[in-house]
């Protein structure tokens, strides 16, 4: 017992003692750091008050006689004082510029704190208690003075520059002078460098993810969207640095472009390009590295949200990284390549999971249908459970057995088995076996003839493995999309979301747009658009504004009198609901048929939600309604033009064409009129 108690002793070392916390404090203020913030004038201040007790900590230090209660205690309320302010001073260089201002009084309030209790803690000291030398008590006093006159009056950081930056946040401000605070605000937020905008953005989401008093999730999107306005001023006053929000990326002949990277691609934490875009329990998106980084430093809140994380699982978003894709191909930009791990070790299975894989892979085999369901049973719930068991499945080699099922005729079995699939197909290193394995065509027959629950997990085994674009050829040419196109039409609501996720990933190769058109897609869709309860309407919009690149999905939207329904969603529909109805419409009208929905657009008063995209939707609705609103400000000239023209030729005939002839009697009328053509002018 006492040998254990020692040992919890050694393993609890005492508190250090009050002088040596003040020396450690002391030293701390004085190691080299910038302030690069709105209270630099007044961290300045309170840094070099603290530095100058340096000698005082060094005479504590070196004293030879311990000191006295009263002394020790006097030692520890100024060193509970000098470590407040060693966080103040932290605070002050680590924390976010932005988030600082708008926490004014709070940070006031805490400097005012700080220098209350250093002032307190240094007066009366004991001094001569502690043999302290009359220079240095001389040069103690003299801090304390400072202290007292600056408790005595409260500097408060520039009220112009808060100003600013509140008018920037609640969209108060004069359009004409936003330039002008932008400047402001870059200079004295020293916000100036890429190098100080990155940090800032990281140290955003630091400090929100310490709480601040107010709803987080509005909060942050506020502040990011400041740093966001900032960043584009800097960069475009900077040329050397590229045009707003653009990453230096490589092209595809392996030569640096500079790009303007859509915000919808970008990482919330980097603010860069994402190379391996995953999603957290709360449903949000970021590039890999930087949530891993974010979770190893011990935050268990989503950065974005706040809100706590139930786990820490990382869901790769492949739909997202399709997209980036396609984007990076479309401007002709090199991919980004996820960094590859291939010292990541492989989940093994132990010597008791791979018998029981190993019975129910027998099982499945057998003869006995009953056996079979209930294997393949098994199978779907321990394919659920986690990655490690959709590894240990694949790899003892139950993907071939499960396709067989596929065709069975007990509809049961063939549930469980494609549903099975689907769970293996979740894992990335499976989805090259079970493509390889020739499962595409099983899985439409299941999506065509199974039960309703198989066909609809079909249909989400298909959107799972699409996400790989390789693949999206493969699926497109096996006769999926019609039998998708029907699952959308008639399924449950779970349903018809997996079928619109497959269709939408599908569509994104070009090939298989045309297919999905054939198929009768857009009908389906312009009826889930007009459908007055809003269901499935995301996904409605995002598959409209796919096909409305393609030749024959423009005419099929156009035939369908869609300009009504989408003018609506410009107006009162999510953002990204607007900007897709903005991207299908600015293609509506560079066709054949432009004049027309050009018309139809101005009779359904497209101009009033349009201007107002063009000022507060996304960055992608932005640059939509900026190219609508030039193509309906020239077709409206062109109609002002054809107007005024046609008025000037209504007048010209008016002039020419001949007065009505007098009334004549019958008598006077002679009996053969001379050709008209000598007496009147001839009309074009």
């Amino acid at each position: 017992m006492a040998g254990d108690q020692e040992e919890a002793e050694r393993e609890s070392p005492a508190p250090a003692p009050a002088a040596e916390r003040v020396a450690a404090a002391v030293e701390t203020v004085a190691a080299p750091g910038e302030f690069r913030n709105a209270y630099r004038r007044q961290l300045l201040a309170l840094s070099r008050r603290i530095r100058l007790l340096g000698p005082f900590a060094e005479e504590l230090r070196e004293r030879r006689r311990p000191a006295g209660e009263e002394e020790e205690r006097a030692l520890a309320t100024l060193a509970d004082a000098l470590e407040k302010a060693v966080e103040l001073l932290k605070l002050g260089r680590e924390g976010s510029r932005i988030s600082l201002v708008f926490d004014r009084d709070r940070v006031m309030n805490i400097f005012q704190e700080v220098v209350a209790q250093l002032e307190q803690a240094l007066h009366d000291f004991p001094y001569n208690e502690l043999d302290i030398s009359d220079e240095v008590k001389e040069q103690v006093e003299l801090v304390h003075a400072q202290l007292k006159r600056a408790k005595e009056r409260v500097d408060m950081p520039d009220d112009e520059f808060y100003n600013d930056l509140l008018s920037l946040y609640n969209k108060t401000y004069d359009p004409s002078a936003e330039l002008a605070i932008l400047e402001r605000l870059s200079e004295k937020l020293h916000l100036m460098t890429i190098t100080d905008l990155t940090q800032e953005s990281l140290a955003l989401h630091e400090m929100v993810a310490s709480g601040g008093g107010q709803d987080p999730g509005e909060h942050i999107e506020k502040l990011s969207m400041l740093l966001k306005k900032i960043k584009d001023f800097v960069q475009t006053n900077n040329p050397e640095m590229g045009p707003p929000m653009a990453s230096k990326i490589m092209d595809t002949s392996g030569d640096q472009k500079s790009v303007i990277v859509p915000d919808e691609f970008r990482c919330p934490i980097s603010l860069e390009l994402m190379k391996d875009p995953v999603i957290v329990a709360t449903g949000q998106t970021y590039e890999r590295s930087c949530i891993e980084k974010w979770l190893a430093s011990g935050h268990h809140t989503c950065p974005t949200t706040q809100q706590r994380m139930a786990n820490t699982t990382l869901t790769p978003n492949y739909v997202l990284r399709s997209l980036i894709s396609q984007w990076c191909e479309t401007n002709g930009i090199e991919a980004p390549k996820r960094s590859s791990q291939p010292n990541k070790p492989m989940p093994t299975c132990s010597s008791s999971e791979r018998a029981n894989i190993d019975a129910l892979l027998s099982k499945l085999c057998s003869p006995d249908p009953e056996e079979q369901r209930s294997a393949a049973a098994e199978l779907r719930l321990l394919a659920k459970r986690n990655a490690h068991n959709r590894l240990c499945i694949a790899e003892a080699g139950a993907i071939p057995l499960l396709l067989s099922l596929l065709s069975s005729s007990d509809l049961r079995t063939q549930e469980h088995a494609v549903t099975a699939l689907l769970n293996l197909s979740i894992h990335e290193d499976n989805k090259a076996s079970i493509m390889s394995s020739g499962a595409v065509p099983s899985v439409v027959h299941v999506l065509k003839n199974g039960s309703m629950e198989a066909r609809e997990n079909a249909a989400a085994t298909l959107f799972s493995l699409s996400v790989v674009d390789e693949y999206k050829v493969t699926i497109g040419g096996t006769g999926a999309i019609p039998a998708l196109v029907v699952l959308l039409s008639e399924g449950s609501q779970r349903g018809k979301k997996d079928a619109a996720a497959a269709l939408f990933n599908l569509c994104i190769y070009q090939g298989n747009k045309g297919r999905a058109i054939r198929a009768g897609l857009v009908p389906l869709i312009m009826g889930l658009v007009t459908n007055p309860t809003g269901a499935l309407m995301d996904e409605a919009m995002a598959i409209l504004s796919i096909l409305s690149s393609h030749q024959e999905g423009k005419a099929a939207i156009g035939a369908a009198e869609p300009v009504p329904a989408l003018v609506e969603l410009l107006g009162s529909g999510s953002p990204r609901n607007r900007e897709n109805a903005a991207a299908v419409m600015l293609h509506l009208c560079s066709g054949e048929q432009q004049l027309v929905h050009l018309a139809r657009a101005h009779e359904c008063g497209i101009m009033v939600p349009l201007r107002e995209l063009a000022l507060n939707g996304t960055e992608r609705g932005k640059r939509k309604a900026v190219q609508l609103l030039e193509r309906m400000s020239r077709f409206m000239v062109q109609q002002q033009e054809e107007q005024e023209s046609h008025s000037r030729l209504q007048a010209a005939a008016a002039q020419v064409l001949p007065q009505a002839p007098e009334q004549v009697q019958e008598s006077e009328i002679p009996d053969q009129l001379e050709s008209p053509a000598s007496q009147y002018p001839t009309l074009l």
